[in-house]
């Protein structure tokens, strides 16, 4: 028997929410990583997971998640949250263990951690905020930067023969036998957060039932390095962004099991 459990409710008089309340907000007005922050909370606190979660925090503009979310936490070198989030989750796999990582720390220097413990199917959730830039460091291109989308390393926009091609990095992870589910949802709407708030349960349950790797991208605004308000950056993502990322499940199986939904 656990302390918590000889603690009478009429004697409880302080109860530990799971979201830092008084924190000063760090992120830009009108950036998704705090929806985000808020719906990673609520589930965790939803799902009584809060004692029991470890997140991983990467190098980037959510560097500072654990601020908000008032559970164990662990930094990582940029790029290698995966392989931290693996040596966390095998010493102690009764725990719940997420990452939380942009497109440049995922996408980029990060490529070959997420791509091997996706394959292997490591029991973590992964959650990916895809902004399509380098919010932290002044808006240069990512991976995932849009063909012709301008950013401060390519002022008159990405030229596929001179920078490559948008990487669309979790097509990749649905085609490997060690994930379980792969989504990709927004949070720019109420509508929307509603239904990545959906998936991120759905996300949560498969890691607990160790079904293998979970991946939640998140396509998300940078009104910040985009230079645009956050209504016209919104919008900017609804036109460009969902047709190149369109929304939905990409995999929805257990693991050993890599089939792609069409």
């Amino acid at each position: 028997m656990e302390l918590k459990d000889l603690i009478k409710p009429e004697n409880l008089v302080y109860g530990k929410s799971v979201i830092q309340e008084d924190v000063y907000m760090h992120y830009c007005p009108g950036c998704s990583h705090g929806v985000v922050h808020k719906i990673m909370a609520e589930l965790i606190g939803e799902m009584g997971l809060q004692e029991k979660t470890v997140g991983v925090a990467p190098v980037g503009c959510s560097v500072f998640a654990y601020n908000y979310i008032d559970i164990d936490w662990q930094e990582a070198a940029h790029g290698r949250a995966p392989a931290v989030a693996t040596g966390i989750v095998r010493l102690n796999p009764d725990n719940f263990v997420f990452t939380y990582q942009g497109d440049g720390d995922l996408a980029s220097i990060g490529a070959a951690e997420i791509i091997h413990a996706c394959n292997r199917g490591e029991n973590i959730l992964v959650v990916f905020i895809n902004n399509g830039t380098y919010g932290m460091t002044g808006g240069q291109m990512a991976p995932t930067t849009l063909e012709g989308m301008v950013t401060s390393t390519t002022p008159f926009g990405r030229n596929v023969d001179l920078d490559g091609y948008p990487l669309k990095i979790t097509d990749l992870i649905a085609q490997l036998p060690g994930t379980s589910y792969v989504t990709r949802q927004s949070v720019e709407t109420a509508g929307a957060v509603r239904k990545c708030k959906k998936a991120l349960k759905k996300a949560i349950d498969n890691v607990l039932a160790k079904k293998g790797t979970s991946f939640v991208e998140v396509v998300s605004t940078c009104n910040s390095g985009w230079k645009m308000t956050p209504v016209a950056a919104n919008n900017w993502m609804v036109e460009n962004m969902f047709p190149f990322y369109p929304l939905g499940d990409l995999k929805d199986s257990v693991k050993g099991e890599p089939v792609v939904k069409n």
